[in-house]
């Protein structure tokens, strides 16, 4: 409709909303799905934090707040940068925003001009590049396959700079494909970037806690104390503490960016839920117990989930350190066709095929920048998981 913005022309919808959406519709016309696109923790919130929650509604703090966070959670999250990171931060530096995705959005509002790029890894993460193409950037995808285990590195970082680039998107444990970055493979990096002092970071660390097998978790600015005054550290609430309805996201970082930040959000949403800001305060202050007993669960599925995707004919499915994806290649698939007729071309249509012959949805690589492979969610049941496993596995053997 020529009313319309052509700014929507530059963008595409999320395909991972898109596959839990078809899944969904699937279901309620009575189909056998098995949903794995969702990224998502099926635990459910914590009482602890549910508890200070509902005492915030009791006590009537239900009014506007401030536009980026209540003093006692820009506190507690600065408490956490310290405790968790060692990274020393003021709540003049804090930002809050609803959800992770708004905090990015604000910060790419905030600092692209037309021209300006950004480096983003893939795969990567649905949303980076149409969030720098609608605050009027240019994404420029570096590309790390599974050749260095879907890590970029210091060699693909310094071919994408160039005097253009103004971010450097950086994402450990990565969505999507679990991948974490090591405190030498992360020291590499920033090497890198300090020979280029007008590239700034942004950190993704949503899936900081959700590591396994002892690895140890690690970020930039942490790394690399140089980087500290051009980096944005970006964090919230959502999946370690399965809170992803609540609507909670931060971020620390130098002052005049979060100014600016603020800036953006007090003109478009204004403060995050009151609410879920009381709930943030005690999930961050309170106890960390669970954690641990989720990512043993967690563990668990993954290395089900992997062992059982490696079993299946034409897919390699390597072993990530964190978050709860795996990103296996479908490149011995490639070409055959499905008992249903389907010319297996690419993984969008491996991914379409066996939805709608098996009734498993998963999310096909293209949508994160790397083909041919899929991106599964091992948030749900070991008895969900290892029905698609087993499905999936019917599926590549049926090929021919």
């Amino acid at each position: 409709m020529s009313f319309l913005s052509a700014t929507l022309d530059r963008v595409k919808p999320s395909p991972t909303i898109a596959v839990t959406t078809l899944a969904n519709e699937l279901k309620a016309a009575g189909k056998d799905v098995i949903g794995l696109g969702a990224g998502e923790p099926d635990f459910d919130t914590p009482e602890n934090i549910k508890a200070a929650a509902k005492a915030a509604i009791d006590a009537g703090k239900t009014k506007y707040t401030a536009p980026d966070g209540i003093p006692e959670l820009k506190k507690a999250i600065c408490e956490k940068f310290k405790r968790d990171n060692g990274l020393d931060y003021t709540p003049a530096q804090v930002s809050v925003g609803t959800g992770g995705k708004q905090i990015l959005y604000n910060a790419l509002m905030a600092t692209l001009n037309p021209g300006d790029e950004v480096v983003i890894p893939a795969p990567y993460w649905v949303s980076y590049p149409d969030m720098v193409l609608l605050a009027g950037g240019e994404p420029v995808i570096a590309e790390a396959g599974a050749d260095t285990a879907y890590k970029l590195t210091p060699e693909a970082l310094e071919a994408a700079i160039t005097p253009k680039t103004k971010w450097f998107i950086f994402n450990s444990p990565s969505n999507p494909t679990g991948a974490a970055y090591s405190r030498a493979e992360l020291k590499a990096l920033t090497d890198v970037l300090m020979k280029h002092p007008h590239v700034w970071v942004m950190s993704d660390d949503m899936y900081e806690h959700l590591v396994y097998d002892d690895f140890e978790f690690c970020t930039p600015a942490e790394v690399e104390p140089g980087l500290y005054e051009r980096t944005l550290t970006c964090n919230g609430v959502s999946k370690a503490y399965a809170m992803t309805g609540w609507r909670i996201g931060y971020a620390a970082g130098p002052q005049p960016l979060i100014a600016a930040m603020r800036k953006i959000q007090s003109q478009s949403t204004s403060n995050p839920c009151s609410v879920s800001q009381w709930a943030a305060v005690e999930a961050l202050n309170g106890t960390q117990d669970f954690i641990p007993a989720n990512n043993e669960v967690f563990k668990r599925r993954r290395d089900m989930v992997v062992e059982m995707l490696n079993a299946a004919e034409g897919i390699t499915c390597p072993t990530p350190e964190g978050a709860f994806y795996v990103y296996p290649s479908i490149e011995g698939c490639i070409g055959k066709s499905s008992a249903g007729g389907a010319l297996i071309e690419n993984d969008e249509v491996f991914a379409k095929a066996l939805l709608e012959e098996t009734g498993v949805a998963v999310v096909f690589g293209a949508a994160f920048g790397l083909s041919p492979c899929f991106r599964v969610s091992y948030a749900t049941s070991d008895e969900n998981l290892k029905k698609a496993c087993e499905r999936i596995q019917q599926f590549c053997a049926s090929l021919s």
